[in-house]
């Protein structure tokens, strides 16, 4: 379903509505039509647009008009260029994958939880696109395994309310360890047949992180190449399998939503690894979304990767 609707081969737009200063600068011109034609030039079928919840609300739960409609012209050049597009609530009241938002409580709080379904129902309702060519994905990264009760139940509310007003998109949801393929089993069975399990990978840490300022337990002095990291031929088998799995039972398919190697990586070793989970990823018709298309520490368009794009571009 997936590769059918168009989100089989994509790329993120990390930093625009999220994990940025949300200056009217960085939301009008971090990402322009211009960029959403280049993805498109790349071969590539659909972006994910990660957006924290303060981007579209206020303090007091208000809405942003102006948040929505940025969300919906964003959808408007991606249907001019013939890309699909993924809403994933990047942070929501109450939580974020990163500590250091001081995002907590969420899935302890009643009010928080009706807060975001609200949101969604607002995403659903304001910009919603066409079903085929429009999917959600409900919230990025739950990271404690301690949550996944909480959030199987949370997940299954919100689809319900979302459902009622957006019957047919495509609907993501994540486990814990933040987006773990080794934690997608921990999801409850599918409410219909529209909802696909979502996982990340960045494995091993080691490499596609390394010298990353955020990740206290690596050394950040540390630098490997593709070979020094010994990434075994059927390291993303392995690694996938649980996922594969699941998947297989619940009558779902999967869907990568974030995979990449850091800029401190060299170009053609990066290079290496992407076509080394290519190959894992192709076999088992797993769709994705590479992480990310600009800056972000991980950005495909930089400069610096200008001398391996042409070969980079057919392994995402």
């Amino acid at each position: 379903m997936l590769k059918e609707y168009g989100f089989y081969r994509g790329v993120n737009l990390g930093g625009w509505m999220s994990q940025c200063d949300y200056s009217q600068d960085r939301l009008e011109h971090f990402i322009e039509e211009k960029d959403i034609q280049r993805i498109a030039s790349w071969g590539l079928d659909h972006v994910r647009i990660p957006v924290d919840y303060n981007v579209l609300e206020n303090d007091d739960g208000g809405y942003i008009d102006a948040g929505f409609d940025r969300i919906n012209r964003a959808i408007g050049w991606c249907r001019k260029y013939g890309l699909n597009t993924v809403i994933d609530l990047h942070k929501t009241a109450g939580f974020s994958f990163d500590q250091g938002e001081q995002e907590a409580g969420f899935f302890d709080s009643a009010a928080y939880q009706e807060r975001f379904y609200r949101l969604w129902e607002q995403i659903a309702s304001r910009c919603p696109g066409d079903s085929r060519h429009v999917a959600f994905e409900l919230l990025n990264e739950v990271t404690d395994e301690s949550y996944i009760a909480a959030w199987n139940r949370i997940a299954a509310e919100c689809i319900r309310r979302v459902r009622a007003i957006a019957p047919d998109h495509l609907i993501l949801v994540g486990s814990y360890h933040n987006n773990s393929a080794h934690a997608v089993p921990a999801l409850s069975a599918p409410a219909d047949d529209k909802v696909i399990y979502n996982f990340h990978c960045y494995s091993p840490i080691e490499f596609t992180h390394q010298g990353a300022y955020w990740v206290d337990r690596l050394d950040r002095s540390v630098r490997l190449t593709y070979e020094q990291a010994q990434i075994p031929e059927d390291y993303f088998e392995k690694e996938f399998a649980p996922a594969i799995e699941a998947a297989k039972a619940n009558g779902t398919e999967l869907y990568c939503g974030e995979y990449g190697v850091i800029d401190q990586a060299r170009p053609e070793d990066a290079v290496k690894w992407f076509r080394h989970i290519h190959r894992t990823l192709e076999k088992h018709g797993i769709s994705r979304c590479a992480w990310s298309y600009k800056q972000m520490d991980f950005g495909l368009s930089d400069p610096r990767m200008d001398g391996v794009r042409d070969e980079l571009l057919p392994l995402l």
